[in-house]
């Protein structure tokens, strides 16, 4: 089929993100998932991607994710998860989904897939999503090079190989999208970085991050002094939202549901924040989506698309269009 030789995420390169953005052509800022944890002003609220209750709430997000778009045109959609895919957008679900858990094995998951495009026409899918966690989970307990995570990505191969084999035998006309949300790097994760002394967290609100952090002010005369005192760490950038780059899309004219913080906050890779007490992870991502080792996957096959194309690289939010 047709393979790019890259895909760029969108920044932050986070899962929630990336997702989103892939489904809705948006990206972050213009969609509002602006991270994987994030702050809402006017809600007074936080959005968490381990709350399911934000999670399902379909108030939280912007754009119209594929599966709403194909329902609004009276196709049906399905989906073996996907980021917001247990929310009800514009009050819509995909007619088929299941909430997010990782106990069902993969057999039973073709099997799902297999099942629903078994049924007859009026109640076929004709959009399906679908979710392996395997190498972004083994990559970050063990680092991007790890033998685990080459394992992992031969699981998914042959489990790709093994969706095919069983919808071959239905005879439809099926095209496959393979997309992946953002890369991985490793980090130093024993010598991590610590809430920065110049944030006082009892004039800013500061939500968990890793790879970056966003910094709410309750009281905006503080913004200026914790900015000059951000400035003096060499272990970190610090930006005003006029500042960060333009290929972030991430300014303050961007941020269409006021979610990101008054100061971003990045640190000098192969440093990361770590707020807990535990350790954190080996392989992490979320940095710079123009850093080579952030880039996605794109590849694509079926009766929709040329066969034996490589492309140049592109950034996520044209798979949608």
């Amino acid at each position: 089929g047709v393979r790019a030789k890259y895909m760029t995420p969108s920044f932050p390169s986070l899962t929630f993100p990336n997702h989103y953005s892939i489904v809705t052509g948006m990206y972050p800022s213009h969609h509002g998932l602006v991270d994987n944890t994030y702050y809402d002003a006017s809600r007074g609220a936080e959005y968490r991607m381990g709350n399911q209750k934000t999670v399902q709430d379909g108030s939280w997000y912007g754009g119209t994710p594929l599966w709403v778009l194909a329902e609004q045109q009276k196709m049906l959609s399905a989906s073996f998860y996907w980021v917001a895919s247990e929310a009800a957008i514009q009050n819509t679900r995909p007619t088929y989904y299941y909430v997010y858990n990782d106990k069902i094995n993969i057999a039973n998951r073709i099997k799902a897939v297999k099942d629903w495009l078994s049924l007859p026409e009026d109640q076929r899918p004709h959009m399906i999503t679908f979710y392996f966690p395997e190498v972004d989970h083994e990559a970050h307990t063990y680092g991007p090079n790890d033998a685990h995570v080459g394992a992992a990505v031969q699981f998914i191969d042959s489990s790709v190989n093994a969706l095919q084999a069983e919808l071959a035998t239905l005879n439809l006309p099926i095209n496959y999208i393979f997309v992946s949300d953002h890369g991985m790097t490793k980090v130093d994760n024993e010598h991590t970085l610590s809430m920065p002394l110049a944030i006082d967290t009892a004039a800013m609100h500061v939500p968990w991050g890793d790879a970056l952090i966003h910094v709410y002010a309750k009281d905006s005369s503080k913004i200026a002094e914790t900015y000059a005192g951000l400035k003096k760490d060499s272990s970190i950038t610090v930006y005003k939202l006029d500042e960060t780059p333009d290929y972030w899309h991430y300014k303050k004219s961007d941020d269409k549901y006021n979610r990101l913080g008054d100061l971003i906050v990045v640190p000098h890779l192969p440093k990361v924040f770590n707020f807990s007490k535990r350790k954190t992870t080996l392989g992490k991502h979320g940095f710079d989506n123009h850093l080579p080792d952030m880039r996605a996957s794109f590849l694509a096959w079926g009766p929709a698309f040329k066969t034996g194309l490589i492309i140049e690289g592109f950034e996520n939010v044209h798979v949608y269009p």
